[in-house]
């Protein structure tokens, strides 16, 4: 039986060689990245190219088809579940729509994790979390319902709730959609900072550049399947690929077709269409 003892060095996430997919259908192939204690490491790719993929199988919500997936030493296909909820408690996440719960107020939201994982007294508990919301600039909002305050702000409190227990690695799944320019550069720098006091691993699925590159350590860009390029925003913005370059300029033409490519099972789909009239 694995241990779960702490990990001999700063690696938090490791991914090597990792397959993933569903059913039948294969989403990537031969991923390897590492992402370890202090760093903010971006993984960007269009829609549909496999990045929340990578966060499931990050939390052992999908195993992988082949290779390893090691979060904090431990191989996530050996761990028992009692063990993989041990390992999650390690773990926040900021999912894409915030999450948060409509019928208590943002004090209560934040607190909700601390309730339920700790023993923490009245006051202990009335410090972190005021503590949390201070850190996201709501702290004199703790009293608001989620109704009377702005999607921006909606998005800080669940922020400051995937941060209160203090994990050691956050997974951030698109946390700039649908912000406002304004939120969006707010939200951005909340998530270096937490990182950098926490002293925590985080991990930033998006596709969105500008503000990805100016808080990312390391950055993987993910498309056709596989990791296509990695390495720091200087790297990767100086890179002379063409398929780099035609994702961070948005360009049209390029190695990524527009048009959705042609399967064996879609021409078998339209033979029976066919056939039918």
């Amino acid at each position: 039986m694995p241990s779960l003892s702490s990990a001999p060095d700063d690696l938090v996430l490791r991914l090597a060689d990792v397959s993933l997919g569903y059913g039948d259908v294969s989403i990537l192939r031969d991923i390897s990245l590492n992402v370890r204690r202090g760093q903010v490491v971006a993984l960007m790719g269009g829609s549909g190219s496999g990045k929340t993929t990578l966060l499931r199988a990050a939390t052992g919500q999908i195993k992988a088809r082949a290779g390893v997936v090691s979060l904090f030493n431990q191989d996530l296909a050996q761990v028992t579940g009692d063990q993989l909820q041990t390992l999650r408690q390690k773990m926040g996440v900021l999912f894409q729509q915030g999450a948060l719960f409509t019928d208590l107020n943002v004090f209560e939201n934040v607190a909700f994790p601390l309730r339920e994982h700790t023993k923490l007294s009245p006051s202990e508990l009335l410090a972190r979390v005021l503590d949390k919301l201070e850190a996201v600039g709501l702290r004199t909002a703790a009293h608001l319902k989620v109704s009377e305050i702005s999607g921006g702000m909606a998005r800080r409190v669940a922020l400051a709730r995937a941060v209160v227990l203090e994990p050691e690695l956050v997974l951030y799944d698109e946390p700039f959609a649908g912000l406002d320019p304004i939120s969006l550069g707010i939200t951005a720098r909340l998530i270096r900072s937490l990182s950098d006091r926490l002293g925590c691993a985080s991990v930033v699925i998006t596709h969105d550049i500008t503000e990805s590159f100016a808080i990312a350590d390391h950055v993987y860009l993910i498309g056709q399947g596989a990791i296509k390029a990695h390495g720091t925003p200087t790297t990767l913005g100086n890179s002379p690929d063409p398929y780099v370059q035609q994702f961070l300029k948005g360009e049209p033409d390029g190695p990524v077709p527009f048009d959705y490519p042609s399967t064996p099972k879609f021409e078998s789909w339209l033979k029976q269409q066919e056939a039918r009239r």
